[in-house]
């Protein structure tokens, strides 16, 4: 198996992490470097107890087929084996973390659609001096309304004001 994926290798964070998660799991199992080593090898990956010892002591660092080696013998996913080991250990908080960089992706996707649209409706405008005022005064109108329910959305109507509405409208 080893050889088989490009070799990527971890560096600052994900390395010292690795390292710190390879050790602690191998002494979990009660495992010496040799008994990792040998199961690496009966698995696919060449790893000897020597480049165990180094990579744990941070004195050698893991590529892409040394670390999917040692999460597919661990029987761990590959990202737990590379981040903190104390966050690794969590479940739970891995889950909320994926779905935090879920929507801040969606986001960045979100304002790139946004700013593109933007840029396009900005040169329509442009060439159309005519109704470029009415144009911006619909858009930053809409706009406004949006914001407007999301705020109503995420906090509520204003006190005292029990529907959404301005308590001030006749």
């Amino acid at each position: 198996m080893s050889g088989s994926h490009p070799v990527f290798t971890l560096y600052g964070p994900a390395l010292s992490y690795g390292a710190t998660s390879i050790r602690v799991e191998r002494e979990a199992r009660g495992w010496s470097t040799n008994a990792l080593s040998d199961r690496l090898n009966e698995a696919g990956f060449d790893m000897n107890p020597s480049a165990v010892w180094r990579i744990e002591n941070g004195k050698r660092r893991i590529n892409l087929d040394d670390a999917i080696g040692f999460a597919e013998v661990f029987g761990i996913d590959l990202r737990n084996l590379v981040g903190p080991p104390q966050l690794a250990a969590k479940a739970r908080a891995m889950e909320l973390i994926d779905e935090v960089l879920d929507a801040f992706r969606s986001t960045q996707r979100a304002n790139m659609a946004f700013t593109e649209a933007r840029d396009a409706l900005d040169a329509y405008l442009a060439e159309h001096p005519d109704i470029r005022e009415e144009g911006d005064l619909m858009v930053q109108s809409a706009i406004a309304e949006e914001a407007n329910k999301t705020m109503l959305k995420m906090h509520g109507p204003p006190p005292g004001d029990s529907d959404g509405h301005s308590t001030d409208e006749a």
